[in-house]
């Protein structure tokens, strides 16, 4: 084992051991170094990933808190911990509360006894400096948010740290405050809607690998077994250092080893990448299987090319919660040709830059789902952009309506060009030369 795979282990084992950790401890740098017994630098590294999955939230002034690690179904229920960190907000009280999830929140503009009808346990109230507001919230099981940086009394501060229900103070009105958590958790939702390869994956329990001291013929008999074609190599601590495959053995002899023939370094993925993102990199690399690793490079399970373009499929048809800028673009165009594709498409404000001009961002994604739905229009299935070459000929305005005329140039088994006309009143503004690489089987 090398200096690298030690140092990893230590990784793994803190993070393992920051997961088991009771939800609402504080954890800190210099108490993981003393009971794992590494530097503060390992340490430090190892919460700051734990924070990237979600184990542990940092709150200034506070310290690091062990978080619920949220199921995918219920990513978009944020924690007071996060509120915190969202709001830029300082903890006035109930600090042990803060890892417990936020349900609704309520914003208090209105009579007191009206306001109490609409706060429940596990809600945050969003109100002034209305004390007994404050008081009646904490009382009913909820959390309190205060806007324009106002105190609370020291006897709900008290009320706050016994019923563990976090008071937070936040210098944002209560607007801004609501928009912020809107926006987070609407973030969240266009998250969930993300497939990663952790939703898809084959694990490894399920998953046909190969020792490196097998052989060719142990290659054959689990061949036969199965009818896959071909293996993941892993050592006897189960790290992937190979894949091996029906062309990989042929001529060779059954007795010679799996390692003297398979493919070292092979291309593998993370739980945390993107089923599209693998879907392209099989496609571009050739490859039908991808082994999926952890941080130490040990095999967790794998996905096919066939698991990747189902579950492609199935997102498309499911409905989506969060609307991304490409969601925005699709809104906005209108199919006009039957047969050869004419895209009619108008610039909402969303969609412009600083000089109310159309934005970079939103022209290329327009012009890459043209070309998507014109190849999709000649059977050809799925294509992502691979490049492109634009030119604008004339600034396009917000409010304008736009003609976008798709022209295939040159097609081939794996790779389409194309070419674009975009219009504006029957005024050429812009042009484009585009490559997009089929996703096939």
């Amino acid at each position: 084992m090398g200096i690298g795979d030690r140092v990893s282990t230590k990784h793994e084992k803190i993070l393992q051991y920051i997961e088991s950790l009771p939800v609402g401890d504080k954890i800190s740098v210099r108490q993981i170094a003393k009971e794992m017994h590494v530097s503060e630098g390992t340490a430090y590294r190892a919460i700051k990933e734990a924070e990237n999955r979600r184990l542990v939230s940092s709150i200034e002034r506070v310290g690091t808190i062990r978080i619920e690690k949220k199921k995918k179904e219920n990513i978009e229920r944020l924690t007071f911990a996060e509120i915190v960190n969202i709001v830029d907000g300082q903890v006035l009280g109930g600090r042990d509360g803060l890892h417990k999830t936020l349900g609704k929140f309520v914003i208090g503009a209105m009579q007191l006894e009206d306001m109490m009808r609409y706060t429940d346990a596990g809600s945050l109230l969003i109100v002034g400096n209305r004390f007994k507001a404050h008081e009646n919230a904490l009382k009913a099981g909820a959390a309190v948010l205060i806007t324009g940086g106002f105190d609370t009394t020291e006897e709900n501060k008290q009320l706050a740290d016994e019923l563990e229900l976090p008071i937070i103070s936040s210098s944002y009105d209560s607007f801004t405050v609501a928009t912020m958590i809107n926006r987070a958790i609407y973030d969240q939702l266009i998250k969930k809607d993300i497939l990663l390869i952790e939703d898809i994956y084959v694990p490894i329990e399920e998953t046909y690998s190969l020792k490196t001291t097998e052989t060719i013929a142990d290659f054959h008999k689990l061949n036969l077994q199965t009818s896959h074609g071909a293996f993941p190599i892993v050592t006897a601590t189960n790290k992937l250092v190979g894949m091996i495959s029906v062309k990989d053995v042929i001529g060779k002899d059954d007795s010679e080893t799996v390692d003297k023939v398979m493919t070292k370094n092979p291309i593998s993925g993370s739980m945390k990448t993107s089923v599209a993102s693998a879907g392209h990199r099989m496609i571009w690399e050739g490859i039908d299987l991808l082994p999926i690793v952890n941080v130490d490079g040990v095999l967790q399970g794998i996905i096919s090319r066939q698991d990747v373009l189902k579950a492609l499929q199935h997102a498309q048809r499911q409905p989506q919660h969060g609307e991304t800028i490409d969601d925005l673009v699709k809104s906005e165009m209108k199919v006009m040709g039957e047969e050869d594709v004419v895209v009619e498409f108008t610039v909402t404000p969303q969609m412009t830059n600083q000089y109310g001009a159309i934005s970079y961002g939103a022209f290329t994604t327009l012009l890459a789902e043209v070309g998507s739905f014109a190849l999709k229009r000649r059977k050809r299935g799925d294509a992502v952009a691979e490049n492109m070459t634009i030119y604008f000929i004339k600034p396009i305005q917000m409010e304008s309506v736009l003609t976008v005329v798709p022209h295939i140039l040159d097609m081939s088994r794996k790779f389409v060009k194309m070419d674009f006309d975009v219009f504006n009143e029957s005024v050429l503004v812009g042009k484009a030369m585009m490559m997009f690489q089929l996703l096939e089987r």
